[in-house]
């Protein structure tokens, strides 16, 4: 018998999910950040529960090649740029759209061979102060990129640092519209905390990511609120139950101690498998249809959970760590994380299966 954790994939949620970025900027067209492994929820599982989608948008060459190779026909966008010329001359082949946020970049296009066209996306820095050009470089990178004879469509682009947060996108929007003045060029701005609270972003292409995956990108909103399904289940069981008597304490170091008799269950998951370490006792979960909560600190393959209101739970009892029934984000905040964290962390042990059921 298998350990009895695996994590579960429902391509129905993606495609739904996808659906409500869409409905939230209907006249856009979509790029499906699918970055990380698609968020840790597998790259070819979520493209194809996705192919609704306009374009991909990755961060790894390798990642846009394997989407290439597979057939998928949409535009697919390096997030980062090509990092070498062999990058680069094999990128352009396959028709991958590539991110352009430094000068040094402009050379790999100069060097591509007579008769390419690529799709570049010109990256301005609004005020993150991570990629892009300056505002006040803008123009002048617009227009080397204009003669270089490689380059097709040129798309504007920018990053929002608090599209999520009482800070909106005002401040940003308006040194974006500044750099990008007398450019008439598509614009692609709006991230999934944008796509969903700010209209004026979406122009004429967007970037939901997180929410693609069932996550609220917003601290005072939930994922249900947004008409958003969690994608990624991470699913275990009850392997050994303990009674404690008050004073009795849980796991390494001590961190908890019992202040009354109290039934705890040993479940079959710890950070070896992807479950956040720091975690402190109260982090959610759900056992058999009842939200309770860890206690102790979490090892390398175990963790322990409060059965003590949970009476018919037992050695088998399902526990869900995050997803259906027990939000992610609600996980994440517990541990002093965000979901991205969780998502992405799902170790290779942990097996996964895919709920093949999409729903239109």
């Amino acid at each position: 018998m298998p350990r009895p954790i695996e994590a579960t994939i429902d391509a129905g949620a993606l495609a739904h999910n996808l659906e409500v970025a869409r409905a939230s900027a209907p006249h856009a067209k979509v790029f499906a950040v699918v970055k990380a492994n698609a968020y840790g929820h597998g790259l070819m599982r979520a493209a194809q529960a996705m192919q609704g989608a306009d374009g991909f948008a990755v961060l790894e060459f390798d990642a846009a090649m394997r989407l290439r190779d597979a057939g998928f026909k949409q535009r697919i966008l390096l997030l980062e740029g090509f990092f070498d010329a062999r990058e680069a001359a094999a990128g352009a082949a396959q028709r991958i759209s590539t991110v352009i946020h430094t000068a040094e970049q402009f050379a790999l296009l100069e060097a591509l061979p007579a008769g390419t066209r690529l799709d570049v996306l010109l990256k301005i820095n609004s005020g993150m102060n991570r990629l892009g050009f300056a505002p006040d470089a803008v123009a002048a990178a617009y227009a080397r990129l204009q003669d270089i004879a490689a380059v097709g469509r040129i798309t504007l682009m920018t990053h929002f640092a608090d599209a999520d947060d009482e800070r909106g996108v005002d401040w940003q929007m308006a040194t974006f519209e500044r750099a990008a003045a007398g450019i008439a060029a598509p614009r692609c701005l709006a991230n999934s905390a944008a796509t969903l609270r700010y209209p004026a972003t979406h122009y004429d292409w967007i970037r939901p990511g997180i929410m693609l995956y069932g996550s609220s990108p917003f601290a005072d909103r939930t994922a249900a609120e947004l008409g958003l399904r969690p994608a990624m289940s991470l699913v275990s069981q009850i392997i050994a139950v303990r009674d404690l008597r008050p004073g009795d304490t849980v796991g390494y170091g001590g961190t908890y101690r019992a202040e009354k008799p109290m039934r705890i269950g040993v479940v079959a998951c710890g950070y070896a498998d992807g479950y956040p370490r720091h975690a402190p006792s109260g982090t959610p979960l759900r056992v058999n249809d009842t939200i309770t909560a860890t206690v102790g600190r979490v090892s390398m393959d175990m963790l322990c959970a409060d059965l003590t209101a949970i009476p018919d739970a037992g050695i088998g009892s399902t526990v869900v760590l995050w997803g259906a029934g027990n939000p992610i984000d609600d996980v994440a905040r517990s541990a002093g994380t965000v979901s991205y964290e969780l998502m992405c962390a799902l170790a290779p042990r942990v097996p996964v299966i895919e709920n093949i059921n999409i729903i239109k």
